[in-house]
């Protein structure tokens, strides 16, 4: 079974419309998660703990969509 990983991060938004951190230097890393269930769960705790600043996002990135598990590896993935 493949490992559906998730990462959950945020920080401050020049823009609340947009998805432009003000200071990428800044962004906080919340953490990698093996499921989406605790991956929300910890956004949740992150966007309420900040939901007095409009310009805070949090955000779940599904990185397992990154990767197509069908392709061949490249050869830096081969070296891991």
């Amino acid at each position: 079974m493949a490992q559906r990983l998730h990462l959950v991060f945020g920080g401050e938004l020049v823009d609340p419309t947009k998805s432009v951190f003000k200071d990428v230097d800044d962004i906080h890393i919340v953490g990698m998660y093996p499921d989406y269930q605790s991956a929300y769960d910890s956004w949740k705790a992150e966007a309420q703990r900040t939901v007095d600043n409009a310009h805070m996002r949090y955000f779940i990135a599904h990185i397992h969509r990154l990767r197509d598990e069908e392709a061949e590896a490249s050869s830096t993935e081969e070296l891991g």
